[in-house]
């Protein structure tokens, strides 16, 4: 397809390697030419230089001949009228625009024909909802759902005083009694496709399928002690904090925001009533610790600055705080994060591209499209959920009896309210939808590509 990427900034760089990864053709747009050479040398793409709202640059940029254009500038204002303008010179382009202001979210709601969109995306507020979900089971570095809530990859770290420590996977139902299985695992760095007799150790990162009604048990059989957060501190004061504030809010939970800026403490006092905003530096120990950082069921290190949240976090885990979760906005050197153990990382470029992702294949393919696309394994595993229809080959075939493409794994079958972890007489129907995790080079576009 032809995509023109407005913006080249951190979200526009990571979908410009991303798409032109899966053969797409990308032109990107930018007013900083010097971001549009570096794009151009490290990725095969066309480049325009000049503002993406202007109908002079989008045309040059052959906006009549795309297939889909992304607004993903740092202004709300132009990612708007770029999609507009764009989409008044070419009726059939779909348009996605990031939209991070929250007072523009009801409106953009109400005018999304209004302004030619076809999905929106805010990577603030996709990352705070990320947020959330950990919250509610802080046993989990991370946890992706799919198939309406029904199943969940979530993510672990085995320790030397885990359960898991030294067990092979073939024995792992015996212990979290619980029918899960462990569709990947991080071993140093790199992602591993494990068999029955793959022997977990310290250190390794596993990736565990499970219906979500078997988490609560999966924790507890591991010993892994979780408690219900009552109250959690957030440092920094932007809009995934904001968001983050507003869910818990609902939730009854008591919410703690430290922020150095002055003006935007009383933004936040007055939108966030039962918030208790602090103004302060969140790296000041002695403030942490006269706000009782040590009795904090979570702590969320969520300032502007990757550097100072690793800080943050780092000090929250020396303190034993139980809970803690790390954003950060480039995740380039993913084995040195890891190293670190900054406990849960969130990055909302890659939630909100992860997003994009799924609506271009779904352009592609409209029968057997992906309904949702979580990156596992720093990346290097992809978990795709598909609704199996009339055009799915192989219904009501034993698995056994069906050969898969080579690094392809069916992970879990939902059948209405029901999710199983399949096994080799297991089959699917339609309606069903299925969870497949994919390590291979090749993209899975829709359903029938994962057979062989």
């Amino acid at each position: 397809m032809n995509i023109i990427i407005a913006g080249d900034g951190q979200v526009g760089s990571t979908l410009t390697r991303l798409l032109s990864a899966e053969g797409h053709d990308v032109t990107l747009i930018d007013t900083n030419s010097r971001v549009l050479e570096s794009s151009q040398e490290s990725f095969d793409v066309m480049s325009v230089h000049g503002n993406c709202a202007s109908m002079e640059v989008l045309l040059q940029a052959g906006v009549k001949d795309a297939d889909l254009l992304i607004a993903a500038t740092n202004a709300d204002e132009i990612n708007l009228l770029c999609c507009t303008t764009a989409h008044g010179l070419n009726k059939k382009l779909h348009t996605i625009a990031r939209i991070r202001n929250p007072e523009y979210t009801e409106q953009i709601y109400t005018m999304q024909d209004v302004f030619g969109l076809s999905m929106v995306i805010n990577p603030e507020k996709q990352a705070a909802q990320e947020i959330e979900r950990l919250l509610k089971y802080p046993g989990f570095l991370k946890r992706d759902s799919f198939a309406k809530g029904r199943t969940e990859i979530v993510e672990l770290r085995v320790d030397a005083s885990s359960k898991l420590c030294n067990v092979a996977l073939i024995d792992m139902n015996s212990i979290v009694k619980c029918r899960v299985l462990v569709c990947a695992v991080l071993r140093g760095g790199n992602a591993i496709a494990p068999g029955g007799n793959f022997v977990l150790r310290e250190g390794d990162r596993i990736f565990v399928t499970a219906p979500t009604e078997n988490l609560a048990t999966l924790l507890r059989n591991l010993g892994i002690i979780t408690r219900r957060v009552r109250r959690v501190v957030l440092c920094g004061g932007g809009r995934v904090s904001f968001y983050v504030a507003s869910l818990l809010e609902k939730n009854g939970i008591a919410v703690q925001i430290i922020e150095h800026d002055y003006d935007r403490c009383m933004e936040l006092a007055e939108d966030l009533p039962d918030t208790n905003v602090i103004h302060g530096d969140s790296t000041d120990q002695s403030l942490l610790e006269s706000e009782g950082l040590a009795d904090t069921d979570a702590l969320v290190s969520l300032t502007g600055l990757d550097e100072l949240n690793m800080i943050i976090s780092l000090y929250g885990q020396s303190r034993g705080v139980p809970q803690v979760i790390t954003k950060l906005n480039r995740m380039e050197n993913r084995s040195m994060v890891d190293a670190l153990g900054l406990g849960s990382v969130i990055c909302p470029k890659e939630l909100c591209s992860n997003t994009i992702a799924r609506y271009v294949r779904a352009m592609q393919n409209q029968s057997g499209a992906a309904v949702s696309l979580h990156a596992i394994a720093d990346g290097q595993a992809e978990a795709i959920e598909f609704l199996v229809d009339e055009h799915t080959r192989n219904c009501n075939i034993p698995l056994k009896d069906i050969k898969l493409k080579p690094n392809v794994l069916l992970v879990s079958i939902t059948h209405g309210s029901k999710t199983e972890i399949p096994g080799g007489l297991s089959s699917f129907r339609k309606g069903d939808t299925i969870v497949v995790v994919t390590s291979g080079r090749g993209t899975i576009r829709q359903l029938n590509d994962i057979f062989a």
